[in-house]
């Protein structure tokens, strides 16, 4: 186990993790190679190791184990860089990549030039495991909608057929029009489609009665008709802190809610949106965009934008206004949480003065 000391200038130390060991390989100021090993990715392996070197700067790529070792690093006043891979072509379209290369190849673009990795900056601890309840929440309704779509499959070789009904009543309506033949198989998956339902409506009342409650920006951000509580305390634990961004049109970048471009001379190709960022959160702020260009959506400047793009036409018209809704939104969304103002659905509408937030009063906020 190495411990690194330098002359002149500090150390910088590139850190692959992995599940079971973490490789590391450290640079002296001049870029010569004066370290590299491998540690038990635990907390308490690095603890012992890290505590005992003087500060160093430490370049990790961001993955499952870089939050809390951040934190660690951190916390023992090392310099730590959070590398976005997607970000780094020298690292995520490397043809020889390895537990030697890749934490070397950490180190050199740290050491040369830090702004070229891209770095991120974790959440808090706290706000992680806000985060995490919702994602255990996303899982059981993942499991559950299998498990639905199980069921119904199943039946239908035999001539049945489970009428359309919404999830959470999936359970009292399926065992009816389950054939006497494989009631004795599927009854434990209906079963289990039914306590699948009752956590799903426990983890809605945490994230309505108590995170949305510590989280009071939902609040502000609940005031437009089809963003509930789950997506408005995604958007606020994903994003962290309003600050971050200079200019709110930048979210939709962010999340991956722009479309790529390839432009070439006068080709202009209308391409698929990023995909960047967060998963979870675009599937929200899509799925709400989907009710509010939908038919129980009310009469807000958004869907106004949605619809007139959906009339243009043309090849996936009503996907693509669809996702400019979702796009908008991001924006909007980060607009009413850094100002706290009263969102207006229609500009020509007269709105109540009001603020929900906000510590001074404000002009209201509309969707251009």
């Amino acid at each position: 186990m190495h411990h690194f000391t330098c002359a002149r200038g500090k150390v910088t130390i590139g850190l692959d993790l992995g599940d079971k060991h973490s490789h590391y390989h450290a640079l002296d100021a001049n870029g010569r190679s004066v370290g590299r090993g491998r540690l038990e990715t635990t907390p308490e392996v690095f603890r012992a190791h890290f505590s005992a070197m003087k500060s160093a700067r430490i370049v990790v790529e961001a993955g499952t184990h870089s939050p809390w070792v951040s934190r660690l690093l951190t916390e023992l006043e090392h310099e730590v860089l959070v590398a976005n891979p997607r970000q780094l072509p020298l690292i995520y379209r490397n043809t020889k990549k390895s537990d030697q290369t890749d934490p070397e190849n950490l180190a050199r673009v740290g050491r040369l030039d830090p702004n070229l990795l891209k770095p991120l900056e974790h959440r808090s601890k706290r706000t992680q495991v806000d985060l995490a309840t919702l994602r255990a929440r996303d899982s059981l309704v993942a499991a559950r909608t299998k498990l639905i779509n199980h069921v119904r499959g199943s039946v239908k070789p035999l001539g049945a057929k489970v009428p359309s009904c919404s999830a959470p009543h999936f359970h009292h309506k399926a065992p009816a029009f389950i054939p006497v033949e494989l009631q004795a198989v599927l009854a434990p998956v209906v079963k289990m489609i039914e306590e699948l339902t009752r956590q799903i409506r426990h983890y809605d009342k945490v994230i309505e009665r108590e995170l949305c409650v510590k989280h009071s920006a939902t609040i502000v951000l609940q005031q437009i008709d089809g963003v509930g509580p789950l997506t408005a305390l995604a958007y606020v634990l994903i994003l962290a802190d309003p600050r971050r961004f200079r200019d709110s049109r930048t979210v939709g970048a962010y999340l991956g809610l722009t479309p790529r471009k390839d432009d070439s001379g006068e080709q202009q190709p209308q391409l698929r949106i990023t995909k960047a960022g967060d998963p979870f959160l675009r599937r929200l702020l899509v799925s709400s965009a989907q009710y509010i260009l939908g038919p129980f959506g009310p009469d807000t400047d958004l869907k106004r934008f949605g619809e007139a793009l959906a009339r243009r036409g043309g090849k996936n018209a009503r996907k693509r206004a669809v996702v400019a809704i979702a796009r908008k939104l991001a924006v909007l969304l980060h607009r009413l949480w850094l100002t706290g103002e009263v969102y207006e659905p229609l500009r020509k509408r007269p709105q109540p003065e009001r603020n929900l937030g906000a510590s001074r009063d404000c002009s209201s906020v509309t969707t251009d």
